[in-house]
């Protein structure tokens, strides 16, 4: 089952899929930053560190390095991210900054599950309302690149937790 898009909406863009696995099983695989790289559809993830099991809850912080795409001309980078958003088994957010004091970023992913009679409806969120680079970000290709990225995502997903 492909990954249906739920449209531009203001700052945001939303992705969701049903995936055949319970909330739980996929809220685990969400709320562990060590397995976050396993899942990534952006291709942009590089590692986190130690890549273990990184268990989240409200308010963590975890670390990211990234890997640069093309368009930034593949300069790898840290972020730094904090959990901002966080119900078990029904959704989790961070937000991701990045650079001294965090002044780059302030993007949000979210992932929110229903439990629906095929398994869990899951829906990933790019939820730029926050981000210091919010009107840079409305232009060009990445708001495109983050529908391909989440729809990637969420095939990954299910890849990983579908019986």
């Amino acid at each position: 089952m492909s990954a249906s898009l739920l449209g531009v909406q203001g700052n945001s863009i939303s992705v969701q899929r049903v995936i055949k696995a319970s909330p739980a099983a996929i809220f685990a695989l969400l709320a562990d930053a060590g397995r976050h790289p396993a899942f990534d559809g952006s291709g942009t993830v590089a590692h986190t560190p130690g890549e273990k099991s990184q268990p989240l809850s409200a308010g963590a912080t975890f670390g990211m390095a990234m890997r640069g795409k093309p368009e930034s001309l593949f300069v790898p980078y840290r972020t730094t991210n904090t959990v901002v958003e966080f119900e078990p088994d029904r959704r989790i957010a961070w937000k991701t900054t990045m650079g001294p004091l965090g002044l780059i970023g302030g993007r949000i992913w979210r992932y929110e599950l229903e439990p629906n009679p095929e398994g869990t409806l899951v829906r990933e969120t790019w939820d730029i309302s926050e981000d210091r680079q919010r009107l840079l970000l409305k232009r060009g290709g990445t708001p495109k690149q983050a529908e391909d990225g989440m729809r990637a995502t969420l095939g990954r997903i299910a890849a990983l937790v579908e019986t």
